[in-house]
């Protein structure tokens, strides 16, 4: 069309959304911007949510977990100073509203909360099945037996493939302890699960 003015600017890509949009949204919502804080959540929320469900082992608790970690995130925007990511700082919060979560169970739970096993390949024989939900039942207890530190460290490691650095900055300690509590946690589950091996 004639006299229509294009825009020659490419079109903006997931890969081009990162940390500094972050750093721009967190702004933002530190002045009051709702819509701004919004799009953080609906970004985040879905690898917290993931996260919080390894350490917790319950969907609904993680839920809540989240939920109560992006209302503390909230309250603490003008706090938040842009030293890490903000994806990272919510990382940070919702692992320790996990920890703090762990420490308050029981050290122990009982095998029959730990539920059933998704139906399997209808190929798959009796005696496989069973064997895969005792592995399962065994995986569940031997995480429980494993300290919140060490679970957590444990799973952004090895489920989420953290690097050392950023789970150090996460959980708020030193990569050294980092790698301390990933190793004895390997260490536990390795000799708990010695039978499914």
């Amino acid at each position: 069309m004639a006299g229509a003015r294009r825009d020659t600017a490419p079109p903006r890509t997931r890969s081009d959304v990162g940390e500094s949009d972050d750093a721009l949204l967190a702004v933002r919502a530190a002045e009051g911007d709702e819509d701004a804080f919004a799009v953080l959540v609906q970004r985040h929320a879905p690898a917290l949510i993931r996260l919080a469900t390894r350490l917790l082992d319950t969907r609904s608790e993680a839920e809540d977990a989240v939920q109560d970690a992006f209302i503390s995130a909230w309250r603490r925007l003008p706090e938040f100073h842009g030293r890490s990511a903000f994806g990272t700082w919510m990382y940070r919060i919702v692992t320790n509203r996990c920890l703090n979560i762990l420490r308050a169970r029981r050290p122990v739970s009982p095998l029959e909360a730990a539920g059933d096993v998704p139906a399997p390949d209808h190929a798959a024989s009796p005696a496989r099945i069973t064997e895969a939900r005792g592995a399962v039942r065994e995986l569940r207890a031997a995480l429980d037996d494993l300290s919140p530190e060490q679970r957590a460290c444990w799973v952004l490691r090895e489920w989420d493939g953290q690097s050392y650095e950023f789970i150090a900055d996460a959980v708020g300690i030193s990569q050294e302890a980092v790698r301390a509590r990933v190793f004895r946690a390997r260490r536990s589950l390795t000799q708990a699960l010695g039978a499914w091996r």
